[in-house]
Formats: C-alpha cells, sequence, structure tokens
C-alpha cells in the first residue's frame, strides 16, 4: 500500500515544480540564504499541492485510464488504491499545503489556492476543451513561477511569466500529439478532447509556439531592462543551450514519437538532461560569478 501511494504521489512530476524556484535564480537572490529556506518552502509546498491534483485527476479518469497501455497500471485505474484512501490523500495533501502556504504569506496563500482550484477545474471540465485544455496546463505553470516570487517577496517578471506560458504550452502541445499517435483509434476512449485535435493541427500549433518561446527567451536576454536590473549583458550566451535544447525535444517529438511525459524525456534522454544542466550553470555563471 504504501509503495502504491508513492506511484499515486507522482514523486518524478514534482520536477516541475523546480519552476517555482525561476523567481529566485532570475532576481539575483539565491546566495541569499533566507530566500533560499523560502523558496524551497514553497516549491515542497508546491509539490504537495501537485500531488494532491495528481490523485484527484487519476481518481476522475479512473475509467479512461484502463484503456490507456501504460496509465493502467496506475494504483487507482488498477485497483492497488481504493476510492476512499485516494480521497483522503487528496484532502491530507491540499489542507497541509495550503496552511503551510498561508505561514508563507496571505499572498502565497491566494496564489496557491489558485493553482489548485484551477487543476481542479482542469480535471472536472477545463480538460474538455479544445485548446483550452492546454492552456489551462500553461497557466498552471505560470502559476507556480508567479507563486516563486511572492513568497520572496520580488516582482514577477512580464519575462519569467510570458517564457513559462510558452515553453508550458510548447510541452502540453507535444504530449497531445504524442497521444494520438500512441493510442491511434483508441484515442477517443482515453480522452475524449483528442478527437478535436489532429497531428496536422497540433504540428501547426508546435511551429507557432516553438518559435515563440525561441524569440521570447532571445528577448528577454537582450531586453535592457533586464539587463539594468540584473546587472550583466551577458545572459544573451544561455540563448544556444534554449535553442538547442527546443529543437531536441522536437526531434524527440517528430522522430523517436516520445513527448507523452516531458519529465519522463528531461530524465532519460542524457542530452536534453546534458543541455539543461549546462544551461542551469551558465545562467548562475552569468548572474553570479561574471
Amino acid at each position: 500500500m504504501f509503495l502504491s501511494l508513492i506511484n499515486l504521489a507522482r514523486l518524478r512530476q514534482w520536477l516541475k515544480n523546480g519552476v517555482v524556484l525561476a523567481a529566485l535564480i532570475f532576481a539575483g537572490q539565491a546566495a541569499n540564504l533566507v530566500q533560499i529556506r523560502t523558496a524551497l518552502l514553497a516549491t515542497i509546498i508546491f509539490c504537495l499541492l501537485s500531488s494532491s491534483v495528481y490523485i484527484l485527476n487519476d481518481l476522475i479518469d479512473r475509467e479512461q485510464d484502463k484503456n490507456h497501455p501504460v496509465k493502467k497500471n496506475r494504483p487507482i485505474a488498477s485497483g492497488q488504491v481504493s476510492l476512499s484512501v485516494a480521497i483522503i490523500a487528496i484532502l491530507l495533501l491540499a489542507a497541509v499545503s495550503l496552511v503551510a502556504g498561508y505561514m508563507i504569506s496571505r499572498e502565497f496563500f491566494v496564489v496557491a489556492l489558485a493553482f489548485l482550484v484551477l487543476n481542479a477545474l482542469y480535471s472536472l471540465w477545463l480538460k474538455h476543451g479544445v485548446i483550452i485544455d492546454v492552456m489551462s496546463i500553461s497557466i498552471s505553470f505560470v502559476l507556480r513561477a508567479y507563486a516563486g516570487a511572492v513568497a520572496i517577496s520580488v516582482p514577477a517578471s512580464k519575462w519569467l511569466l510570458l517564457n513559462t506560458l510558452f515553453l508550458a504550452l510548447f510541452l502540453a502541445l507535444g504530449k497531445r500529439r504524442h497521444e494520438i499517435l500512441l493510442l491511434e483509434e483508441n484515442a477517443i476512449d482515453h480522452r475524449k478532447i483528442l478527437d478535436r485535435y489532429s497531428p496536422y493541427l497540433l504540428d501547426q500549433m508546435i511551429g507557432v509556439v516553438t518559435a515563440s518561446v525561441v524569440v521570447m527567451y532571445m528577448l528577454y536576454t537582450l531586453s535592457t531592462e533586464v539587463s539594468e536590473k540584473l546587472n550583466t549583458e551577458n545572459l544573451f550566451v544561455t540563448i544556444p543551450f534554449v535553442v538547442y535544447g527546443i529543437f531536441r525535444y522536437l526531434y524527440l517529438i517528430h522522430k523517436e514519437e516520445k513527448g507523452g511525459s516531458p519529465t519522463s524525456v528531461l530524465i532519460s534522454d542524457t542530452p536534453i538532461l546534458i543541455d539543461v544542466i549546462l544551461w542551469i550553470m551558465s545562467v548562475f555563471a552569468v548572474l553570479y560569478v561574471l
């Protein structure tokens, strides 16, 4: 039962909550121990919140997951975890997270609550709306980034929020494309909204968002406002890592038929993992060393 609950919480997906730390890094606060402690606490809170959301989603989708070649093995769909235990886990994780969030600040609590409500609405209704489904996923990442800024009381950079939005859209659209190709004629049985998409339509959307991600990040690194705020004009040296990462992910989507789980790709694909590590190192070098 314990291992089933751990699987139910999807600890691997906690990597997504690293977005909460973005404000700490790009606000130049990563050398401040007090701010680091607060940012880490905020990240842990969002990890617990996201686990409560994942369990809720699995609870609602248990019948559809039984038709998925991979998701049918999830604890609730496979019967390893009962519905009552799942409900208790959802309520406990959500309550602990929100109480801890209120201890950081009232503003952070509001953002955390908004994140929880948005994802609950996604699990219940928003995931059934074409385009609205991927937009909802993207906004949940924006809320993570915004919460990171609120937690350490720094202004939420519009550049950070926009970059987060477009990158999350890119990943969400890639996931939809992977689901359609993987499930083929069974796609509708697993997720009805997939009937409203096609590989061609998703490729068009991915093309637009891909350009947006790259251009937005380039504008961010070359912005005079950002250079003055961070006291450096060298952030542009991180651009090649972002471009390579995006192109590598496109390669995996189109040639390797991957992309169903961005977290799994990050962990399993060595080139992308190395690229992300080098990008992080280059950002820290530019902001805190050079």
